[in-house]
């Protein structure tokens, strides 16, 4: 839960809630913080996400690596974060009840509105993560607040649970992101050319040939007088329409002859630790 950029008070919280922050589902969800409404947190970024298509709001790289693996499950149909836990008179009574001191504003003493990371619908359920480095949790005020909030998710009988370091793909977070690049895919293509019909190609020689994917690549780009890098993204894009499966645990290799995927598919969903 990071602190606002700008004064917290009784009227910046109720405008929030007014705007309909951390409410709706899949495109319509508006997450209770976004990147601008923060100071500096390091590394922050939006992504859009394949599942709910709109752009996501990650604080932090640890969140963005979770969100990536999240986003990429078949088991996942809804993802919203930065997800308020209200109304906050829960948050108070809970902290109250533990001996824990309430965040609030330095300035107005208004009480901050407590978050979870992720709020996610899977096939099985509703979870909730929270992300954090390792490190992270030597500290008494962060273990502190997720005592709160792990008891918050409890009381409505939702599984709470903390991932760390321990628990991230992050090799397969990086090969994601890469594959995300082809978002825009079929805009970049030249005017009279469509993603299906240089998708197909590059499918058919992926399948039919034992040449490595540079050279299907190449071959893509002369075959419909593309500018270098375009046979990639189309690659890419094949990745990120699963038409393609590949193990994405394993760093990227564009210059194997050997095309290896998981069973089931390109994507699976991660477990983490209580």
């Amino acid at each position: 839960m990071g602190k606002p950029r700008s004064a917290w008070n009784w009227n910046t919280c109720h405008r929030r809630i007014k705007e309909g922050r951390g409410q709706g589902t899949m495109a319509e969800y508006l997450p209770w913080l976004t990147i601008h409404d923060l100071a500096s947190l390091g590394v922050s970024s939006r992504i859009r996400g394949f599942t709910t298509g709109r752009l996501h709001h990650l604080l932090s790289g640890f969140e963005t690596a979770f969100f990536y693996i999240l986003d990429a499950s078949d088991k996942v149909l809804d993802i919203r974060e930065q997800f308020p836990l209200l109304p906050m008179e829960a948050t108070l009574r809970i902290a109250d009840e533990l001996g824990i001191r309430h965040p609030r504003d330095p300035v107005s003493r208004y009480p901050y509105v407590f978050t979870s990371d992720f709020v996610i619908t899977t096939t099985e359920g509703l979870v909730v993560r929270s992300v954090k480095p390792s490190s992270e949790l030597d500290k008494q005020r962060v273990v502190d607040k997720l005592a709160v909030e792990r008891r918050y998710w409890e009381e409505k009988g939702i599984e709470w649970r903390l991932a760390t370091e321990k628990e991230i793909d992050f090799q397969k977070a990086r090969n994601l992101e890469w594959i995300y690049r082809s978002w825009d895919y079929p805009e970049r293509l030249p005017c009279g050319l469509t993603a299906e019909c240089v998708t197909s190609y590059f499918l058919n020689l992926y399948k039919n040939s034992h040449w490595n994917v540079e050279d299907i690549a190449a071959e893509t780009e002369k075959q419909f007088h593309l500018q270098p890098g375009f046979g990639i993204s189309t690659y890419q894009y094949l990745l990120l329409h699963k038409r393609i499966t590949i193990d994405l645990s394993r760093p990227m290799d564009l210059t194997s002859t050997r095309f290896e995927a998981k069973e089931g598919g390109r994507f699976t969903w991660i477990e983490t630790t209580a």
